[in-house]
């Protein structure tokens, strides 16, 4: 056995994609709940987990996207229901 540890198990890359979910997460609930509030954090975080890179890229980079399409759904949704959007 080798004590090396392997390229994709970094403590920092489980970080990132945990981050990637919880931004994911965060910008999917906030198109139902005051968008203008949460999914600016929401692309932060996101932004951040695709900084720290590692094995979980894909999933960053979907996470943005998400975020991205998230904030003008949401908006749209809370202007056409007359729900407030902060």
């Amino acid at each position: 056995m080798s004590a090396q540890p392997h390229a994709g198990s970094r403590g920092t890359d489980s970080i990132a994609g945990l981050l990637a979910a919880l931004s994911i997460f965060a910008s999917l609930i906030a198109v139902a709940y005051r968008p203008a509030r949460l999914i600016p954090f929401a692309l932060l975080v996101a932004l951040l987990a695709a900084a720290m890179g590692g094995s979980h890229r894909r999933l960053a980079a979907t996470a943005v996207i998400v975020g991205g399409v998230c904030f003008f759904v949401g908006m749209a949704v809370a202007v056409l229901t007359s729900h407030p959007i902060y």
